[in-house]
């Protein structure tokens, strides 16, 4: 299996790394690599890997949206939450995304309960979060919204059956799906200190939401391997089934 991941920036990322091991794993001669692929030259780059011979590669910011011309078909996930962060290369270039089911399976992990009847809040409203908040909707989950551009909430809320921001009740559980550095409103730090578990998606140097409450943040590194799991398991079912015919 030829495999990779793109994005910009990479350099920090724990993929190639969680992905080694799997391989190693199940015992598949293999390799992953981090490329650099700046926003623009996504599409272009998954054409050319597919020549390449690629088997599959993951996405990664800021080409989540982007990739999703490159693709011949996209699963009905990935329709819905217009997002792709997972490529597999076959008879066509079929595109998913294992976001939600990476961030569902972190927070009920940390729980150790289903997440089904939670309040949950998911701080953005891009290609990430509309993942996570599709995930949320499929599993019973009362899902709230908190973005700057109150139509983007609008829209994201309609699609997902959502609502938006609750200042006066806060979710009891955050996903913050913002990039790293972002600067947030008196108003939302405040509500921020009243959720029973706050989740940055960002991990590593990156997660920088923490030093900005004043208590404790959960960063993304389990939503990250949940994620990659559920990458190599579409990858290995799909691989095995063509091989299979």
């Amino acid at each position: 299996m030829k495999l990779a991941v793109i994005g910009d920036p990479v350099s920090h990322s724990r993929s190639p790394h969680l992905h080694r091991v799997f391989l190693r794993e199940a015992g598949i001669d293999g390799s992953y690599v981090a490329i650099q692929v700046p926003r623009g030259n996504g599409i272009s780059v998954v054409r050319r890997m597919r020549m390449d011979d690629y088997t599959g590669c993951n996405v990664t910011y800021p080409l989540k949206e982007e990739v999703l011309r490159a693709c011949d078909v996209l699963t009905p996930l990935a329709q819905r939450a217009e997002s792709v962060n997972t490529i597999l290369f076959g008879r066509q270039t079929l595109g998913t995304t294992t976001d939600g089911i990476g961030a569902r399976l972190a927070i009920e992990a940390l729980l150790e309960e289903s997440i089904a009847l939670k309040r949950v809040g998911v701080l953005g409203y891009g290609a990430t979060a509309r993942a996570i908040l599709a995930e949320l909707h499929d599993n019973d989950v009362y899902s709230y919204v908190w973005g700057r551009d109150e139509k983007r909430v609008a829209d994201v809320c309609a699609r997902f059956e959502a609502e938006p921001w609750p200042g006066d009740n806060p979710p009891e559980i955050v996903i913050s799906t913002l990039p790293p550095g972002i600067e947030l409103d008196g108003e939302l730090l405040h509500d921020l200190q009243f959720p029973d578990v706050v989740f940055d998606a960002n991990y590593g140097d990156r997660a920088t939401l923490a030093r900005q409450l004043d208590r404790e943040v959960t960063t993304g590194e389990a939503m990250l391997e949940a994620q990659a799991r559920a990458s190599f398991d579409f990858w290995l079912a799909h691989v095995e089934g063509l091989d299979s015919d």
